[in-house]
């Protein structure tokens, strides 16, 4: 289980630099304290040996210690240049070493001493003193180390599984839930932990990923579903033309069929083409374009069927997109207008208040209150002027809103002074 792995190696690396840390400072720490303990010891030994010397040089040698079976903690000597043992605090089977700051054994004693030699006069002074206590402060320290320490790891170990385990769970939730998630089920979201730490910024990613999942399966599913209502119409006209042309030789003039296969084909090729820009989406790109040029070079395309198209609000406006995108959108709302007007289109272009507005606007029927919103849905017309013959496949204003809206604008109707409709589109400049 990764969830296990990630956590049991979480807490072994953490134990194991905590372990070393610790061996490297317990170790340290005898050292230090070993130095100076000894330090301690050896500043009492040149002390004694310091003051037996200036003894020596005032009152000559000192007298001998009495007999005892039992070594004492501090043993001085005097001996002569030769070595010959002088004066001692207590009978030595053997003399101390006369070279200065060495460790030696005394006999009859457990522990090891350390010497300290000074030089008085024609005398050496040799002094040691029982390592005993170095020996014993080291044990009385090593023991609550030895024990400390491992007790020390299992805490810290403890804790890290414990705390891994927490920052670990949140995840695990993730990972079940995207198990149980499959194309059919993206609606669904993995939890988003309080927290704003790592893993809720990396589940609030993954949310978004399954939204643009869902919106592209969703994009999928209407493509499917719009082009096989679509499409049904124009394949079955061809097909009935066909029919008619294979049983009834000579009933359709000549020509009709292939004008028949022709128009039809041409008004699939469009229907694909309108639902493949549906399905992708609009991304805008960052380029000026000027709307009042798109809105200009509409209208004289329009003015050619015989309409009256009035320009004069067209004035400058600028906006930043998709150049071919903002085209396809002048030209829907141009095309709409024309195929609904009685004879007259308007079409205008305005800044206003940091914001362009596009207005096409026409003398036919007009758009019901009532139906204002729907118009901007797929497929919907709205009477029989809204036909397929009239040349609409009711994408277009579909088109429309999904183009203005990737680019951050609003698009709305309402009735217009020439009696028809009113499309007002509102583009960030």
């Amino acid at each position: 289980m990764a969830e296990a792995s990630v956590r049991l190696r979480t807490t072994a690396v953490a134990v194991l630099v905590v372990a070393v840390a610790l061996l490297l400072g317990a170790l340290a720490l005898v050292a230090l304290m070993r130095a100076s303990l000894r330090d301690g010891l050896e500043a009492t030994a040149e002390q004694r040996a310091t003051g037996l010397a200036e003894q020596i040089a005032v009152s000559g040698l000192p007298a001998a210690g009495p007999a005892d079976d039992e070594v004492d903690d501090l043993v001085w000597q005097v001996a002569s240049t030769d070595g010959t043992v002088l004066r001692a605090s207590q009978p030595l089977r053997e003399p101390l070493p006369t070279e200065d700051r060495r460790s030696a054994t005394i006999e009859g004693a457990d522990d090891r001493y350390l010497v300290v030699s000074s030089d008085a006069q024609d005398y050496v002074v040799s002094v040691a003193v029982s390592l005993e206590e170095v020996a014993d402060s080291t044990a009385a320290l090593v023991t609550p180390l030895v024990v400390g320490v491992p007790a020390l790891l299992l805490l810290v170990g403890g804790t890290v599984w414990v705390v891994a385990g927490r920052a670990l769970a949140p995840i695990e939730r993730i990972r079940r839930e995207v198990e149980e998630i499959t194309g059919d089920r993206l609606d669904r979201r993995v939890p988003e932990p309080r927290s704003r730490d790592e893993v809720h910024r990396m589940a609030r990613t993954m949310n978004q990923m399954l939204g643009r999942l869902e919106d592209a399966r969703d994009r999928q599913q209407r493509f499917v579903a719009d082009a096989s209502h679509e499409l049904r119409s124009p394949l079955a006209s061809i097909r009935q033309a066909a029919e008619v042309a294979r049983d009834h030789p000579g009933a359709l003039p000549e020509g009709d069929l292939a004008d028949a296969v022709l128009e039809e084909s041409a008004r699939m090729q469009r229907l694909v083409s309108q639902l493949l820009l549906l399905t992708r989406g609009v991304a805008a790109a960052p380029h000026d374009v000027d709307l009042d040029d798109l809105a200009l070079a509409e209208a004289r395309r329009v003015a050619r069927t015989g309409l009256e198209v009035d320009t004069a609000g067209v004035g400058a406006g600028r906006v930043r997109g998709d150049p071919t995108a903002l085209g396809q959108v002048v030209r829907n709302l141009v095309d709409n207008a024309a195929r609904h007007a009685e004879g007259q289109v308007a079409v205008a272009v305005r800044s206003a208040g940091g914001s362009v507005e596009l207005v096409v606007e026409d003398d036919g029927l007009g758009v019901p209150v009532p139906a204002r919103e729907r118009v901007f849905e797929r497929f919907v017309r709205l009477d029989e002027a809204r036909t397929r013959d009239a040349g609409g496949s009711g994408l277009g204003l579909a088109i429309v809103k999904e183009i203005v809206t990737a680019h951050g604008g609003t698009v709305a109707v309402s009735s217009s002074a020439l009696g028809g409709a009113r499309f007002v589109v509102r583009l960030p400049s």
